[in-house]
């Protein structure tokens, strides 16, 4: 079985630790960056290292009921996604993180 996913509580309890800062001051962090985040969606939000939020144009399309199958018109609407980003991805994955060649030493001409 998955683990469970961590609950708001727990999110603001590890950041206070590692921080150092009081519970209620993450929180309320917390808070601010998503109704920042629902306020800029239309302009696209980026959280640095883990993705960003994009407002995306869906087109018109026929569906189908699936209770009568009886097929019916989809309009067109805006929806928000949230693009991963690519370090984040990878760190999900459990990719190995690509480490910068080590330089070469200049050899010296006699």
């Amino acid at each position: 079985m998955a683990a469970k996913s961590l609950t708001q509580s727990q999110i603001v309890a590890k950041l206070a630790e590692s921080t150092e800062l009081p519970k209620k001051q993450v929180k309320s962090f917390l808070d601010d960056l998503a109704a920042l985040a629902y306020k800029e969606a239309k302009n696209g939000f980026t959280v640095p290292g883990l993705g960003k939020l994009v407002l995306v144009q869906r087109k018109a399309r026929m569906g189908r009921n699936p209770a009568t199958g009886e097929q019916i018109k989809i309009p067109a609407k805006k929806v928000v996604k949230f693009r991963v980003a690519k370090a984040a991805k990878d760190a999900i994955a459990g990719a190995p993180v690509a480490k910068p060649a080590p330089a070469k030493a200049a050899k010296k001409k006699k």
